[in-house]
């Protein structure tokens, strides 16, 4: 089945998803940093199974074409894309849903679970964290310089922004979340793991440069009766490199 885009106005914004698939079971994908559904899910959106399942992608605001407004990064914007998120489902006539959510977006949908509960069905997480630490600020520095990255992951995001929005919305995202670190054990969202009641998986990739494992381990620790399944080569991008593995196992446990 095709893929259709659309914009839904939520919260005041005008935010914009594509959906696939005729499935009685729904479920968002959450990009990551700067992500969006056209930059960060390609595999899912063509690939899974659409007799299943009901697949939609969103932008969050400031993000992909979810622009105005432009993104900015106060210090509750994980709970923002929280309530952006469930709330674009439901606007979209979604009673319940499972959150499939990467890296920024892995914690936006643990935010999601703990607090919406009877709104979630399942939630996958990968690359994500629940607290930021001074290893992880010098990781973030790392990528402050967008023309420092390679040219794959940099090309399709300066195609979305232009160089001028992208290189600057990178550089206030690391500001954003390093801001973290000086919180109490580098908090974002430690408090609320315990109240994720549903189903939930968290994948992560042996070789992830961005985020340390130790990062997932503690997030399978605190949500009761979570799988963690380690991906000895993946990297971030592991359902982008290894798409196949990814939603079968991901299909596996939604069903």
């Amino acid at each position: 089945t095709s893929i259709t885009s659309a914009k839904i106005q939520v919260n005041g914004v005008h935010l914009h998803y594509q959906q696939t698939g005729e499935g009685s079971h729904a479920v968002l994908l959450l990009p990551g940093m700067l992500g969006s559904g056209q930059t960060d899910f390609g595999p899912q959106l063509k690939s899974m199974n659409k007799q299943l399942f009901t697949v939609v992608a969103w932008d969050p605001r400031g993000y992909g074409k979810s622009i105005p407004p432009s993104r900015d990064f106060p210090p509750d914007f994980f709970e923002r894309d929280a309530k952006d998120a469930v709330d674009l489902m439901q606007a979209l006539k979604f009673k319940k849903f499972s959150l499939l959510g990467w890296s920024d977006g892995g914690i936006t949908a643990l935010i999601a679970a703990a607090k919406y509960p009877n709104l979630i069905h399942k939630l996958v997480v990968w690359g994500a964290n629940a607290s930021v630490t001074q290893e992880d600020v010098r990781i973030y520095n790392g990528i402050r310089d967008v023309s420092k990255w390679s040219e794959k992951v940099k090309k399709p995001l300066e195609e979305m922004y232009g160089h001028k929005y992208f290189a600057k919305t990178c550089e206030a995202w690391v500001d954003g979340i390093s801001r973290f670190a000086e919180n109490s054990d580098g908090n974002i969202c430690q408090q609320l793991l315990p109240d994720i009641k549903c189903p939930t998986f968290i994948i992560h990739g042996e070789k992830d440069p961005l985020v340390p494992q130790a990062h997932a381990e503690y997030i399978h620790k605190h949500i009761k009766g979570s799988r963690l399944l380690l991906m000895p080569e993946g990297k971030h991008n592991l359902h982008l490199r290894f798409a196949e593995d990814f939603n079968r196992e991901v299909e596996n446990f939604l069903r």
